[in-house]
């Protein structure tokens, strides 16, 4: 019985290594997040490290996480600007818009704007995990993020609502925000991965991939 507690294949041990790998990922995201810019390329590495967790796929968290940051910098940079421009000008629209004098055209351009935003924010919740596990040109991937959000509506909607209480109860119990200090963003994506499992699945190719760490392209609608 002793052995069985201090053996590493443990279900328990596996579990608690898991968390360690999350606190290791959420360190590295914040140093490599600093510059802003890199933020992207930033957290399609903690995707790419978290799906590879809940698949438990064996592999070096530091190791993995710098590979897909180098491998998917220009692309997951470019999305995430892509994304940061949108999102201002949709904030700034939406700002504008509920500041104006009460008329029908502020309520027809401000649920306008609302609906955008909606989307933007299932675009984002989608887009680095699909940027991890597949390789297709940036429109692409955009393009699958909004399409697969709204496909599997049920599930973005858990994922929406789970985030969503994670960071409420983080602000609202102060234990819950030191502890969180130490998992960060990670654990939200470590949590969405076990969902997102689940979905890419669907759009695996049936063939055995080219390369262990290499990800597959997603088939054309």
């Amino acid at each position: 019985m002793m052995s069985n507690l201090f053996n590493y294949d443990n279900p328990v041990w596996r579990f608690i290594g898991k968390f360690f790998d999350v606190m290791v990922l959420n360190l590295l995201w914040v140093l490599c997040s600093i510059p802003i810019v890199t933020m992207g390329a930033s957290t399609t590495a903690v995707y790419y490290v978290a799906l590879k967790l809940v698949r438990d796929e064996n592999d070096s968290t530091v190791k993995a996480f710098f590979r897909s940051f180098k491998e998917n910098f220009k692309q997951a940079t470019a999305i995430w600007l892509i994304l940061l421009a949108v999102g201002f000008l949709i904030g700034f629209d939406i700002y504008f818009f509920v500041h104006m004098e009460p008329s029908t055209f502020r309520t027809v351009m401000t649920s306008v704007l609302l609906a955008f935003g909606f989307i933007w924010l299932l675009i984002s919740l989608y887009v680095f995990p699909l940027q991890a596990r597949f390789y297709n040109p940036i429109r692409r991937t955009i393009f699958n993020a909004c399409f697969m959000s709204l496909r599997h509506l049920l599930r973005t909607i858990v994922m929406l609502l789970m985030d969503g209480a994670v960071i409420l109860l983080v602000f609202m119990v102060p234990v819950l925000f030191m502890i969180m200090v130490l998992f960060g963003f990670p654990l939200l994506a470590f949590l969405n991965s076990m969902l997102f499992v689940g979905i890419f699945d669907i759009y695996m190719p049936k063939k055995e991939p080219r390369a262990e760490d290499e990800a597959w392209e997603l088939p054309e609608e």
